[in-house]
């Protein structure tokens, strides 16, 4: 699977596990991110690393900081393959 695609999908889970299905509702709504999360599959379009920022930006204003903190433990493994550039600016 794309890291990309793996790193939301961690990343909506570890908020659904907070937040309950709240944190769907907030994914659904970023742009270039496609959702079906009963099959867990997870569809980027555009830049990547622009769609993960905005995902984790979506949750962010949403429920403040700590979600960010959430987000960036959720992916740390992920973002290890990653090079640094392509690291969205919010997990860094």
């Amino acid at each position: 699977m794309d890291p990309f695609a793996q790193a939301a999908l961690k990343i909506i889970a570890e908020q659904r596990n907070i937040i309950g299905p709240l944190a769907l509702e907030q994914a659904n709504k970023v742009k270039g991110l496609k959702i079906d999360w009963e099959n867990q599959k997870v569809e980027i379009t555009g830049n990547k690393t622009e769609v993960i920022d905005a995902l984790v930006a979506q949750y962010k204003n949403f429920f403040g900081q700590t979600s960010v903190e959430v987000c960036k433990d959720a992916v740390k493994s992920i973002l290890q393959s990653l090079p640094q550039a392509q690291v969205p600016n919010l997990l860094r």
